[in-house]
């Protein structure tokens, strides 16, 4: 078990709960980058991976951690992206309110 391995983990994943708050507060979706979000938990799958194959210890569940905070923040992405779908189709689909001179 590395320290500077353990400090990294939590360094990043101490960004993570904020990231997660803002996403489910706003509904924005401004500012992410799904490609971005999966990279980067293929990143902390990949540090899973080697734990289990080759060096098991106990930073595994502190890559679990930032992997599942990651996994969140997906899904509000994706919740949030299609309910702004959702909107900018119920305005193109409502008639416009047009004057007649």
């Amino acid at each position: 078990m590395s320290i500077f391995e353990i400090i990294m983990l939590v360094c990043f994943g101490a960004a993570w709960p904020f990231s997660i708050y803002k996403s489910w507060r706003t509904r924005q979706v401004a500012g992410k980058s799904l490609p971005f979000l999966l990279v980067i938990v293929v990143g902390y799958v990949a540090g899973i991976l080697h734990k289990l194959i080759y060096h098991f210890d106990l930073v595994i569940y502190l890559y679990g951690l930032n992997a599942l905070m990651v996994s969140i923040d997906i899904i509000l992405y994706l919740r949030n992206r299609l309910s702004h779908v959702r909107e900018s189709l119920k305005k193109a689909a409502a008639p416009q309110d047009r004057k007649e001179g």
